[in-house]
């Protein structure tokens, strides 16, 4: 099947062909004749496989061929979204998609100044994408029109169930006109998800192209067990090793990406954090250095497994498992996209046992855990921050991981650990553990 035998415009079909696309994916053939017929839609994809054009296509066209919103500058689709970069994303897309078309875009979400968001909105545009929080401010402020919605799209729904967005998605529906067309699109399709289609569409058709919470076939995924604190020793060998130039990290907090980075750039390797933190443009710079490849690793939180669109990402490496199973299907679709192979390693310390299990469980597989080569500590170049730092003579004996691997160390000073962070069980101070003692689950 190709694009034009799923009746798009030809508008549509020469922005397609501008970007290299010639055959639509499995969720693009099934949800995009159902969203021009005008149903409401309820779409399980996986991460990668074309689910915002799945939905941007039939969005436009049908927009296009509306002549009945009269001279209202009010927009007629709302798209909502969980992260910046996700709407960033799906605003960009709408734009490549309907470049030639007369159809406005744009975008609203927090971390920016929002005066120049209301003004933007007084010149009016017929696609609306936001976050949540920010939609809401604008319209209690009265600069945000939803009364002539016709589509409402959201996007990544299980993760707007996680954030805890439900609430303000309640809200923005009140000022929605009742009749509307709705679809909700989601990576992974739970229970909870199936219970928000219910209160929210009408008769919907449901689409789901893959294996619930599958992850992408095409990513090579493994595991390497290794103690906590010799974590970025072994990163840092796997790198170098590999010769790897791109590579997205996952961290579990603010705190750990910023550390992170930081001692990446101690060991000679160019690294740049994105997280909730960084400002909005810190954020966008971060992410544009990385594609670019004028930074090796672009070490990130939760905020970044979802809207990241980086073209054939080779590696993804959990250096932190994520406390939700679920999230780990979201951060390894960062890599495998569009056809491209990929590979998505897990650091696995003592602790987090328990959530490779619970990943397994979710994923109906177990992750291979290969033996852990025998790798350098050498000590970061680069001072660590002083909330980091531990007195000077608590040195430990670096020990052996699995399978007969492990680190040696180099250099004469001693490793600084954030003793204060280590898990209920573990040692704080020499020697080291077996895999199967563990206690906790770093919940």
């Amino acid at each position: 099947m190709s694009f034009s035998d799923l009746g798009l415009l030809p508008e549509l079909m020469r922005a397609v062909a501008d970007k290299g696309y010639d055959t639509p994916s499995p969720i693009q053939v099934q949800a995009i004749p159902a969203v021009l017929a005008g149903r409401d839609v309820l779409a399980g994809a996986q991460t990668g496989t074309g689910k915002t054009a799945g939905f941007v296509l039939p969005i436009l066209q049908r927009l296009a061929a509306d002549q009945g919103h009269g001279s209202s500058r009010a927009p007629r689709a709302l798209v909502l979204t969980p992260t910046r970069e996700l709407a960033a994303q799906v605003a960009q897309s709408a734009r490549d998609y309907g470049k030639y078309m007369q159809l406005r875009t744009y975008q609203v979400f927090g971390g920016v100044s929002i005066n120049p968001q209301i003004t933007a909105l007084r010149g009016g545009c017929d696609i609306l994408v936001a976050t949540p929080g920010r939609l809401l401010d604008l319209a209690q402020q009265r600069a945000a029109d939803l009364s002539k919605i016709q589509v409402l799209v959201l996007d990544e729904a299980d993760r707007m169930l996680d954030m805890g967005f439900i609430p303000d998605i309640r809200r923005i529906i009140k000022l929605l006109p009742q009749k509307r067309q709705n679809l909700l699109f989601s990576a992974t399709y739970s229970d909870d998800i199936r219970a928000l289609a219910e209160r929210l569409l009408h008769n919907p058709l449901s689409v789901q192209v893959a294996a619930r919470n599958a992850p992408i076939e095409l990513v090579e995924q493994r595991a390497y067990r290794v103690q906590k604190e010799q974590k970025r020793h072994l990163l840092v060998h796997l790198i170098q090793e590999g010769q790897w130039r791109q590579v997205l990290i996952f961290t579990r907090t603010k705190h750990g990406a910023n550390r992170l980075t930081q001692q990446l750039e101690g060991a000679g390797i160019q690294a740049a954090a994105i997280h909730g933190n960084k400002s909005q443009a810190a954020r966008v710079k971060a992410l544009d250095m990385f594609k670019r490849g004028q930074v090796t690793c672009l070490v990130a939180t939760e905020v970044a497994a979802r809207g990241l669109d980086i073209k054939e990402l080779p590696q993804v490496v959990n250096y932190e498992l994520p406390n939700v199973p679920e999230d780990y299907v979201h951060r390894i679709g960062r890599t495998g996209r569009a056809g491209a192979n990929g590979e998505a390693i897990s650091l696995v310390s003592s602790d987090e046992s328990g959530l490779l299990r619970d990943i397994e469980r979710v994923l109906r597989r177990s992750i291979p855990t290969l033996p852990t080569p025998v790798f350098k500590i050498v000590e970061s170049a680069a001072p660590l921050a002083r909330e980091n730092r531990q007195p000077q003579g608590q040195g430990r004996h670096a020990g052996h991981g699995q399978h007969g691997g492990g680190a040696r160390r180099e250099g004469g000073s001693s490793e600084r650990r954030d003793s204060r962070r280590a898990p209920t069980g573990a040692r704080s101070n020499t020697g080291t553990r077996s895999f199967g003692q563990t206690r906790g689950r770093g919940r």
